[in-house]
């Protein structure tokens, strides 16, 4: 899922325009965002001929919250560049329990000493004390 560069155009204008030193273009950019959709694949995992990463990440989360990606994949269904079907999952501890073990915490590895010494089972060393001889 890659937009060229003729369907590009027809959806530039509702695009931010870029201003000053810029290293990646939009459509650069719009072809990261789809492709981390289309592969499911977190940012870090994305390839190296898109650039950095976090540049990608930043300029996305930018146009999220200013409404530009909302616009542009309507614009995207609606000229049938890209079409899209959104599926959304919820899952929270409300309705899937985790066992413990499963969460990625840390395994208590350090045996705590009982408060009774005589239930953590015989003694380790035996102390016989004794009783020198004086001249």
């Amino acid at each position: 899922m890659e937009i060229t560069e003729t369907q590009y155009q027809r959806i530039a204008p509702y695009l931010p325009i870029q201003r000053g030193n810029v290293r990646v273009s939009n459509r650069h950019v719009l072809n990261a965002i789809l492709y981390v959709a289309e592969h499911g694949c977190k940012w870090r995992g994305l390839p190296q001929s898109f650039g950095n990463w976090h540049t990608i990440y930043t300029r996305m989360n930018r146009w999220s919250k200013n409404g530009v990606l909302d616009r542009v994949f309507e614009h995207l269904q609606r000229e049938q560049i890209v079409r899209l079907k959104l599926e959304v999952l919820s899952m929270d501890s409300t309705s899937v329990k985790v066992h413990p073990d499963g969460t990625g915490a840390l395994k208590k590895t350090v045996t705590k000493p009982l408060a009774n010494p005589a239930a953590a089972g015989p003694p380790r060393f035996i102390w016989l004390p004794r009783i020198l001889a004086r001249r």
